[in-house]
């Protein structure tokens, strides 16, 4: 396996790849493990490299998602041994091997104790508000959660991490202008992440279905066709942006022939032509068409899609196909 992959967080990896780094794990960081130094006759190893701790980190959490609890926690002592105990990451990333080993809801309280225990002395160690507000996610405190998050914010406005996380909670509240919003300030902190021009896109296209009546709702899918082309103009072979345009294309062409007018507001962008909007729906059925074809016979350099996603795109191709009477 080469470096970059083991250098790339598992949380952003397909279930298989992240079960095939588990599986090198133990031997990597038994090894890791063995050559380890304490501070600061660590910097003295010709071993003493980022990139080796970021791999650890990765290995930590790939086993944690795999279930290897042993090769986690070997992982986790060495880098605390490398660092120290007290150091913030290191922290996490304890509590997030507790989280793990938790087996029911006393053991998560126990670790939300400790997470507040540690705030209570140093409030501004965001890595611990961040987890904190992760296990609040994950316990279903969604309300506390948000706040965890909004607090956060107060403190630090350009952490793009947070807004992102503030925006899954508001859209999984159902909360959709807000999300939005959340949304639009990743957008401004990361405005070529054509992920997050994606996602801004998914968040608006959801909040358009809300508002299928009027020129209202019809505003909001052409500004969520919009976030989708801008992903694929950063990316154009990002496949869930293609998927994007297609979805919110075809229903602009339907919506827009009967569309009625709304009140623009200052700065507000004019309705798209529905002759502009057909051809961009041609471009991604072309490209969406061209991804499967290429990804399914394994072409060089087209074989890193998720299957999953090239399954649901074949499918929606295949539902704009007029069936055939015989």
């Amino acid at each position: 396996m080469s470096t970059t992959t083991l250098l790339t967080p598992p949380t952003s990896s397909t279930p298989t790849h992240t079960l095939t780094l588990s599986q090198l794990a133990p031997t990597i960081a038994s090894a890791a493990s063995s050559s380890t130094l304490p501070y600061p006759l660590s910097l003295l190893s010709t071993s003493e490299t980022q990139e080796k701790w970021l791999t650890l980190e990765n290995l930590l959490l790939a086993t944690l998602r795999t279930g290897d609890n042993t090769t986690a926690y070997l992982c986790l002592e060495t880098l605390r041994d490398r660092f120290g105990a007290e150091n913030e990451r290191v922290t996490a990333l304890r509590g997030l091997y507790a989280e793990a080993m938790a087996s029911d809801q006393s053991e998560l309280d126990d670790v939300m104790t400790h997470y507040e225990e540690i705030l209570k002395e140093d409030p501004a160690t965001f890595s611990i508000r961040k987890r904190r507000a992760a296990l609040l996610k994950s316990m279903g405190k969604t309300a506390a959660a948000v706040d965890a998050v909004v607090n956060l914010l107060d403190t630090s406005p350009t952490d793009a991490e947070a807004w992102a996380e503030v925006g899954e909670l508001y859209a999984r509240a159902g909360m959709w202008e807000q999300s939005i919003f959340a949304w639009e300030e990743v957008v401004l902190l990361l405005p070529n992440a054509w992920n997050v021009q994606a996602k801004l896109g998914e968040v608006l296209f959801a909040a358009s279905r809300g508002r299928e009546e009027g020129g209202e709702g019809v505003r909001v899918l052409a500004e969520s066709m919009r976030r989708f082309g801008r992903s694929v103009e950063l990316c154009d072979g990002y496949l869930r942006g293609f998927y994007g345009l297609k979805v919110t294309t075809t229903k602009l062409m339907d919506a827009l022939p009967t569309a009625k007018n709304s009140r623009m507001e200052p700065g507000e962008l004019s309705l798209p032509t529905l002759q502009s909007v057909t051809k961009l729906n041609e471009i991604a059925t072309a490209k969406l068409a061209e991804i499967i074809r290429r990804s399914s016979s394994g072409e060089k350099d087209w074989d890193g899609y998720n299957a999953a996603e090239v399954a649901a795109a074949r499918t929606l191709l295949a539902e704009g196909v007029p069936q055939i009477t015989r």
